[in-house]
């Protein structure tokens, strides 16, 4: 084997130095340490919701055991409060011992993880090809103009109705194509839909009224007849904002 050259005798030779290579690097502040449980008054329910949910993953009592169940225990934070908030997240990281800034990390990566508020319900446009091509940019023009929403927002992560109590975003496919063109209203798919249904749906929210009734996933006939029992995952559960 060669013997080792020291970095420092290529130095002369007029190439880049890198910084990162001949220094040290210094600490900003002192690592993010696990909160205690008995430190964020976590609510038990939610206690009890993220300890079941840890329990679904094999190696639980480990650190990789932990983190498996992130992005189901984020969800339970955002159900519990209406998105991820700091406050919440340092709840689930006590009881999932680690780090708030880890879990804040898995928040920030997925769309339908929220870091700020999102108002009281979500509507979710699709704008992928097949609704694009049936007028799904002219639906989300149509969701805008109806609750005040900023279009050029919307298009690009969300944006709040002018009274805050409504998100409404652009969303990139949402796996219904035969409902074309379709949004997803607290986590319920509606369509086909025409850009005068978004005046309605937005009524409906801020009224507590039913959303579209006759144009809901939920009430669609059933594939293979009547006598197929009902799938109560279609309108049992209720989303993060319900």
């Amino acid at each position: 084997m060669d013997e080792y050259t020291p970095l420092e005798d290529f130095v002369g030779l007029e190439l880049p130095v890198d910084q990162a290579n001949t220094t040290g690097r210094d600490q900003l502040g002192e690592p993010e340490q696990i909160p205690e449980l008995s430190d964020v008054n976590c609510p038990d329910d939610l206690r009890r919701q993220i300890e079941t949910l840890m329990d679904r993953y094999p190696d639980k009592d480990s650190r990789e055991g932990h983190r498996s169940a992130s992005i189901p225990a984020l969800w339970a934070v955002q159900r519990q409060y209406g998105w991820c908030t700091p406050e919440g997240i340092r709840q689930a990281a006590a009881v999932m011992k680690v780090t708030p800034a880890y879990l804040e990390s898995v928040a920030s990566f997925y769309d339908l993880l929220r870091l700020e508020p999102s108002g009281k319900s979500q509507v979710l446009v699709c704008t992928n090809i097949s609704c694009w091509m049936r007028g799904g940019d002219e639906l989300l023009d149509a969701f805008c103009e109806a609750s005040g929403a900023d279009r050029g927002e919307a298009g690009h992560g969300g944006s709040l109705s002018a009274d805050g109590e409504v998100m409404v975003s652009g969303f990139e496919c949402l796996g219904a194509c035969d409902l074309a063109p379709m949004v997803s209203v607290n986590e319920r798919y509606f369509g086909p839909l025409e850009p005068a249904d978004a005046k309605t749906v937005i009524d409906q929210l801020r009224d507590g009224a039913d959303v579209l009734p006759g144009k809901s996933l939920a009430k669609r006939p059933l594939t293979g007849g009547e006598d197929v029992p009902a799938d109560d995952r279609t309108d049992a559960l209720k989303g993060p904002n319900q």
